[in-house]
């Protein structure tokens, strides 16, 4: 059974960071495309980040430059650091893993609307943690 778990999020001023973190049971992040998510309420889940087996990353625009995505596979934690963090960083943050089979998955980055992510995208999810950006 897998199961990520999300953690760090918070309340933050705009400027400043925030680290997530997402650790994982019943998989190993060397096998795995691993990526973070966001939703604001009312609108569509959109890509954030996206690192892959080997340690490729993909970043959305929005947040190109500001965050890393990052992971330590003995620990099996996934991280976004998050810096510069406006306004519109604000929502809810999603860790999510692959399947394990993928073998192109920076694209993720770029999915948008659970329809089309469920199809395309990750295949394990957490259940998110709040990002709030004042």
């Amino acid at each position: 059974h897998v199961q990520l778990v999300e953690s760090g999020g918070g309340s933050v001023q705009a400027g400043g960071s925030l680290r997530l973190f997402c650790t994982a049971s019943g998989l190993a992040y060397f096998s795995h495309c691993m990526s973070w998510f966001r939703q604001v309420p009312g609108q569509s889940r959109e890509g954030v980040a996206t690192i892959d087996q080997v340690g490729s990353t993909d970043y959305a625009d929005s947040v190109l430059g500001r965050f890393t995505i990052s992971k330590d596979d003995d620990k099996n934690t996934l991280y976004l650091q998050m810096n510069s963090l406006d306004r519109e960083d604000t929502a809810m943050y999603y860790c999510a893993a692959g399947s394990g089979k993928e073998r192109h998955c920076l694209g993720w980055t770029d999915l948008s609307g659970m329809t089309v992510i469920q199809a395309l995208g990750p295949k394990y999810w957490g259940q998110g943690t709040q990002v709030t950006v004042s």
